[in-house]
């Protein structure tokens, strides 16, 4: 049985949580494991960082959790949505993952033009401080997501500056590379 998860991996701004609400509105009952849903439980709101040692915690235990949903049958996969611009931390939950069971860990980078995602940073209820997105994109680009970071399939998207042409794309993602994502998947 393959038990997939798809890690998304981007900027602030750039449409993770929107794109793992899609996926799961297309495959429903997919478990997303978000590090600001996390918060919002543990501190009340998404906005306050806490401790990212607490919040990781959770996260691996929700990880854990998903794939026993999934083995049990309720569910086709799971979506961790968290930046992962880190190089080191894309690592860390990419072995977490595997230590958990998942079998198939398909990386989606949603690599939307910095300007862009500052743009969208500035209509968030959760404003990320500009400084803190230079310095994560920086990250990202210095350390870009690939194959030897231990994913299984690694699909990049590179979404252009119009608002307008972001949505379709974000609709074409789901539509085109639905088999990629390996949903639902069983050997």
């Amino acid at each position: 049985m393959t038990i997939p998860l798809i890690l998304l991996i981007g900027l602030p701004g750039s449409g993770k949580s929107t794109f793992a609400r899609a996926v799961a509105t297309d495959f429903p009952d997919t478990q997303i494991v978000s590090t600001d849903a996390i918060r919002a439980d543990l501190y009340g709101n998404a906005a306050i960082q806490g401790s990212w040692l607490h919040v990781w915690k959770h996260a691996e235990v929700r990880l854990c959790r998903a794939v026993e949903s999934i083995r049990r049958g309720h569910c086709p996969g799971a979506i961790y949505d968290a930046t992962n611009v880190v190089r080191r931390h894309r690592r860390d939950a990419i072995a977490c993952a595997r230590a958990c069971g998942f079998t198939r860990i398909t990386g989606v980078f949603l690599d939307l033009p910095l300007p862009m995602c500052l743009q969208h940073n500035d209509r968030r209820d959760r404003v990320v401080p500009t400084e803190v997105m230079l310095g994560m994109d920086r990250k990202l680009r210095a350390a870009p997501p690939s194959h030897s970071d231990g994913l299984d399939a690694l699909l990049h998207y590179q979404r252009r500056a119009s608002a307008d042409i972001a949505r379709r794309d974000q609709s074409d993602i789901r539509t085109s590379d639905r088999d990629r994502l390996c949903y639902p998947c069983a050997e």
